[in-house]
């Protein structure tokens, strides 16, 4: 396979430090969840990064089955823990189609094929919970 892009991150103190990029001026606060500081912590990441990448490998199942609505994803992240500080991951991903005429059914197809198709989705397989929704307005 040939490499479409790269890019690295920094984070200095893990959740309770900062997150750069090497190829942009962003830079995060990294602060941990449930808690009032200000900024953001992995999980909160993880759902904007999935939700969107998800939403692209959607676009390409819809090039390749002709299918046209409009589609915003909803991405939930749980961080689980169970006996003995184990913790895991857990992820739902909801699509919202609009304007369309196909129908629940068909949405929730091409949604589970975007499940297949997304980097995400592959990357996390086997490792993390992952549930996928669709619904129609």
């Amino acid at each position: 396979m040939k490499s479409l892009y790269s890019t690295k991150s920094t984070v200095t103190g893990g959740r309770m430090g900062t997150a750069t990029l090497s190829d942009s001026d962003l830079e995060i606060n990294m602060v941990p969840p449930g808690g009032n500081e200000k900024g953001n912590n992995p999980e909160q990441l993880l759902a904007m990064g999935y939700g969107a990448c998800f939403d692209g490998a959607l676009g390409v199942v819809k090039k390749m089955e002709s299918a046209t609505f409009g589609s915003t994803v909803e991405t939930s992240v749980d961080l689980l823990q169970g006996d003995n500080h184990e913790y895991k991951l857990a992820v739902k991903i909801h699509v919202i189609a609009d304007n369309t005429d196909l129908s629940a059914d068909e949405i929730q197809k091409l949604v589970e094929k975007a499940h297949e198709v997304c980097p995400y989705s592959k990357a996390t397989s086997g490792n993390i919970d992952v549930e996928v929704s669709s619904e129609v307005k």
